[in-house]
């Protein structure tokens, strides 16, 4: 973990973000952070199929660990 230095405006934006939201604004920012890496690595995606992405492999780490197949398990 480090301290990142943003300006007043940026901070002011994330925090109205948030709230929106209802995520914390190391959350939003981090949010923020992944969607902007990904979109440089790969131009030719839209936003929402960045957020598909890391969706798919959200669901891929929790297939791997079982915690998916426990649920599915659970609710049959």
């Amino acid at each position: 973990m480090g301290i990142v230095k943003i300006s007043e405006q940026m901070h002011e934006n994330l925090r109205l973000t948030s709230g929106a939201l209802s995520r914390s604004i190391n959350a939003q920012a981090e949010h923020w952070l992944r969607i902007g890496m990904l979109a440089e690595l790969n131009p030719n995606l839209h936003y929402g199929e960045i957020c598909q992405l890391l969706i798919q492999t959200e669901q891929q780490a929790l297939d791997a660990n079982g915690l998916v197949a426990e649920a599915g398990g659970a609710a049959a």
